[in-house]
């Protein structure tokens, strides 16, 4: 708790807390959603369930000529991770497409679009197996992190022996077997990371690049238009979210017992590091990967002292806010 050696100072300090109150001082932290408070709305979809405004910040929506066909997933303010076969057609440039952030609904009247520049397919991506299937990319101009858009959590390798809470979202078709169009509003089913070497029984071409995902005894599923969006999950001990998989393929949507096959994104972390290195916009592996293991606790005076912490940043604008106060205000 502060203290103040003037009653002067004391108000100053507390007419810069009601002012500098929204501005976000601290840099946006992977895996929160700050905006989302639970209680969520059960929709039309079959199996599935709206999703809430703000409870994935980091999803969003490509798409080509104003129409969606594919999600991806912000992990950081110039890169949208999605799945290689989004883009496998040679019709699509990059100038063609746009990405749409900080939204559950796409007919929204306000949306906020970013262009791509360049669209990075996995070297190794082989369509017939749908291994390594990933892509990377680089929007026109940064995004700038709120309580809608922030970044996911990439998992370090090896991630844990156990998810503790998974979700798929999109806007992809909610039935399957005719053609349909795409949703307009954000659906999401809840999964199950299922051990591989049972999956591989069923999947014979399942790569160690691949995990599969369900829900058994149910019909939860992803589904056309939903390819490149996030798998997300967080541990028992730990709040924030991770990017475990990309919405890759499988054998029909909402098949009962027939899980989705997704790429294990933990396999990934350092190739998208270098790619990004090379094209001239890289962040650390610090930035992007989440730890999953806890921090060690640090004294009050170390909490000030690191520019990482959020306190850190509070102290710093509010003093910034009194200077400029004794400044101008005498």
């Amino acid at each position: 708790k502060a203290s103040f050696s003037s009653p002067r100072a004391a108000a100053a300090f507390h007419r810069a807390s009601r002012r500098f109150r929204p501005f976000p001082c601290h840099p946006s932290e992977c895996g929160e959603r700050l905006l989302f408070e639970g209680g969520a709305r059960y929709s039309r979809i079959i199996g599935g369930i709206e999703a809430e405004v703000g409870e994935f910040p980091w999803l969003v929506s490509i798409q080509a000529g104003n129409e969606h066909f594919c999600g991806g997933t912000i992990i950081s303010e110039w890169w949208i991770v999605s799945a290689a076969h989004c883009f496998m057609s040679e019709e699509i440039a990059p100038k063609e497409l746009r990405v749409v952030l900080g939204t559950n609904s796409l007919i929204s009247p306000s949306l906020d679009i970013k262009g791509v520049t360049q669209i990075i397919l996995h070297k190794d991506f082989q369509k017939s197996y749908m291994d390594n299937d990933i892509a990377l990319l680089l929007l026109d101009t940064p995004i700038t992190f709120d309580n809608l858009k922030k970044p996911i959590c990439l998992p370090k390798q090896p991630g844990p022996s156990t998810w503790h809470q998974c979700w798929v979202a999109g806007w992809g078709q909610i039935k399957t077997g005719i053609k349909q169009p795409m949703e307009t509003e954000l659906m999401k089913v809840p999964m199950t990371v299922m051990d591989w070497g049972e999956c591989l029984k069923e999947f014979p071409k399942l790569t160690t690049n691949m995990l599969c995902a369900g829900y058994e005894n149910e019909s939860y599923d992803a589904c056309q238009g939903d390819s490149g969006g996030p798998l997300v999950c967080t541990t028992q001990s730990d709040k924030r979210w991770y990017q475990v998989g990309i919405v890759s393929w499988g054998r029909s949507c909402g098949q009962k017992n027939s899980p989705g096959i997704y790429t294990l994104l933990e396999n990934y972390t350092l190739w998208i590091k270098n790619v990004t290195e090379m094209e001239g916009r890289p962040f650390s592996a610090k930035k992007i990967t989440g730890s999953l293991e806890q921090k060690p606790r640090s004294s009050r005076a170390s909490q000030f002292s690191e520019p990482d912490s959020p306190r850190f940043w509070l102290l710093l604008c509010l003093l910034l806010s009194m200077l400029f106060e004794a400044i101008f205000y005498g």
